[in-house]
């Protein structure tokens, strides 16, 4: 068969699609990954899977109907070149738009797949702000409008489907909660926890976002710094320059020659990384079902995360990690303190995160059930 999948950044199609797009490819089907945004050798990348990429045009962030409109009208043309038997899209807008266009180009199977509800679905702690009202109000008209166009539709977890679906009465033909996407077991394999009952490492991914948790992390890194000096709270990923929600470099650089934390950005061997710490801490606001989280738990490391729509998928509360409460940093801490004083409790939550992870979150058993939502 022809498949297209619609996403936005090449570096997301090849990172978060290659298991799937392989397996299409051994498969004998024809695929096409659409992306709007990407550098060359991203493209490159793509072609290495035997994939065909595709250019179209998508302001991710924008809110201009007019341009949306001839984006739609240009991404319809592009879908009724190929002619493919199925169109699957995933992220907020492609799924909107691309399955707008799917339906018109006559398509015979449309599927989408949301990854989480985003930021404006996402409660802070002072309310949602004017602007992500709007934001949410015209999502929430859009996705009226084009997720009962699908054929199926895909969640990472249930409240997803209570808070859009339920919540705005929202009718979609056929809805199936998947779960985590799914990782390479190989890549992330099992690594046995070392030097735990010496100074304890605590380890944030994720971008330096207000909604991520970063400043619950950073606060309760020093609470817990000021009774064990020795403790160690690392942070990877990007800093966000043009979001207002944004860990501040000037904060960050602070943090840094204090001795708070560790910075290291954004780096490519985020398994070594895992490997070299002790508990993997997470206290985002919302997700769809975090990748990060499933990487730490595939190589055995207990989980600290927030009891909220996506993350508590991650944790049996008690077993393989807690589930804090949002938006509290001593919350955080005092569970940051347990693990410093209870080490063997990380070697033991470690190995019950692998156990789950070997069980649900195995991407070639992930990838089956996709191809079974898909009809492959």
């Amino acid at each position: 068969m022809k498949i297209v999948l619609i996403g936005t950044t090449a570096s997301s199609i090849y990172g978060f699609r290659s298991d799937l797009i392989k397996l299409l490819i051994k498969l004998n089907h024809e695929v096409y990954t659409f992306t709007s945004e990407y550098k060359e050798n991203e493209i490159e990348k793509i072609e290495s899977l035997g994939a065909i990429p595709v250019i179209y045009s998508l302001n991710r962030g924008g809110l201009n109907p007019f341009k949306d409109i001839k984006s739609t009208f240009l991404l319809t043309q592009k879908i009724k070149k190929i002619d493919p038997d199925i169109v699957f899209s995933y992220f907020s807008k492609p799924i909107i738009f691309g399955t707008i266009a799917a339906k018109i180009a006559k398509i015979p199977k449309v599927v989408g797949m949301l990854e989480g509800l985003g930021f404006a679905f996402t409660e802070q702690p002072e309310g949602l702000s004017n602007k992500a009202k709007i934001i949410k109000a015209i999502q929430v008209a859009l996705y009226k409008i084009a997720l009962p166009k699908l054929d199926n539709l895909i969640l990472l977890n249930a409240d997803d489907n209570r808070d859009l679906l339920e919540k705005y009465s929202i009718v979609v033909k056929n809805i199936h909660i998947l779960g985590g996407i799914g990782i390479d077991l190989k890549q992330y394999s099992y690594q046995p926890v070392s030097n735990y009952k010496e100074n304890i490492k605590f380890l944030f991914i994720g971008r330096l976002l207000k909604e991520k948790g970063i400043y619950e992390f950073v606060s309760a890194a020093k609470i817990v710094k000021r009774r064990y000096p020795q403790a160690e709270f690392t942070i990877l990923g990007a800093i966000d320059e043009y979001n207002p929600g944004a860990l501040k470099r000037s904060e960050l650089e602070q943090l840094i020659s204090s001795g708070i934390i560790n910075y290291h950005g954004y780096v490519n061997n985020i398994n070594e990384w895992i490997t070299q710490s002790h508990v993997f801490v997470l206290p985002s606001y919302r997700e769809g079902f975090p990748r990060s989280t499933q990487e730490a738990m595939a190589i055995g490391r207990a989980i600290l995360t927030t009891d909220v729509p996506g993350c508590r998928e991650t944790v049996i509360n008690g077993v393989n990690g807690f589930l804090i409460e949002r938006w509290s940093s001593i919350s955080l801490a005092q569970k940051m303190i347990y693990f410093i004083e209870n080490p063997d409790e990380i070697k033991r939550m470690g190995q019950e995160s692998y156990k789950i992870a070997k069980k649900k979150f195995d991407v070639n058993q992930v990838n089956i059930h996709l191809l079974n939502i898909l009809g492959l």
